[in-house]
């Protein structure tokens, strides 16, 4: 069986499963099993190849999987954010394209941020695949990045993606409340977070979230905001004056973010978009 074949096989499989892209997710698990990049796939299938009966196999299998709404990040194992690939499958949050306009700003202010005697200290709550963390500790060697996770399931792709991409990051097991209950006073210059914020009611659209994603990433509380509340109170408590607190959220919960801040005493709060102009984070500096 040649490779163009089962390509445009996999496409109108993939399309019928109602599959977002499935002209790119068809190449890229081609690619995937067949050990190439995508542009050498297409460039091989022009020039003629076979796939090996075990490559079929394994091609059935992945397509089966797709097709069932399976998000292709966990098919091939990895998911791209900003520069560097992180580790994904069952139990983790894949990391979003959305969220690099979060850490992108979050980098900006980090870099601006007077280092103390103490050095500059970072906290990503909530860490999941550990995106955030490892994008600040590449960005911003002279930090010191901590890691909060509670997901036993979440925790493993934490630590292997650390220790390939950010040896430095240091990992905690655990939840916002108990991280918060031992911090020191004025201790933290920038806290980030992607944290679960769905509303506890609401079913996601995408089947690829709704089936797959883990639902202690996705969901947080009645109206959404109970992690958020958490973090905000921990981040008046633990920032030093002038240190920032940067929250990811739907884009439809920047108003009630930014209340939670002012509420607890944060000044210049501000609500920025993501790279397809929707609200999507929500800032504000200790006093």
């Amino acid at each position: 069986m040649t490779g163009g074949a089962p390509l445009a096989d996999i496409t109108a499989r993939l399309e019928r499963a109602g599959v977002p892209s499935p002209a790119v997710d068809a190449e890229l698990l081609l690619a995937h099993v067949v050990g190439m990049s995508r542009g050498e796939l297409l460039a091989k299938i022009h020039q003629g190849f076979e796939l090996s009966p075990e490559q079929r196999t394994t091609v059935e299998s992945l397509v089966a999987r797709r097709e069932a709404r399976e998000p292709l990040q966990h098919l091939m194992g990895v998911a791209p954010f900003m520069a560097f690939e992180v580790r994904v499958g069952p139990g983790v949050f894949v990391p979003r394209p959305e969220t690099e306009s979060l850490a992108e700003r979050a980098i900006q202010a980090a870099m601006a941020t007077a280092v103390g005697d103490a050095g500059l200290r970072i906290v990503d709550l909530c860490s999941g695949s550990g995106v955030l963390a490892i994008a600040l500790a590449r960005a911003v060697p002279h930090a010191q990045v901590h890691a909060l996770e509670l997901s036993d399931d979440a925790l493993p792709y934490l630590t292997q993606n650390v220790a390939h991409l950010a040896p430095d990051v240091s990992i905690q097991a655990g939840s916002v409340a108990s991280w918060a209950s031992a911090l020191a006073p004025q201790s933290i210059d920038l806290i980030v977070s992607n944290p679960p914020y769905v509303p506890d009611a609401e079913i996601p659209n995408d089947l690829e979230v709704q089936k797959f994603d883990p639902s202690m990433a996705l969901y947080g509380g009645l109206d959404g905001l109970d992690v958020i509340r958490e973090i905000a109170s921990a981040a008046a408590f633990g920032l030093r004056s002038g240190g920032a607190v940067m929250l990811e959220h739907s884009n439809l919960q920047g108003a009630a973010v930014r209340d939670v801040l002012l509420e607890h005493g944060f000044r210049t709060v501000s609500t920025e978009q993501d790279l397809v102009g929707r609200d999507r984070f929500t800032q504000g500096y200790a006093v």
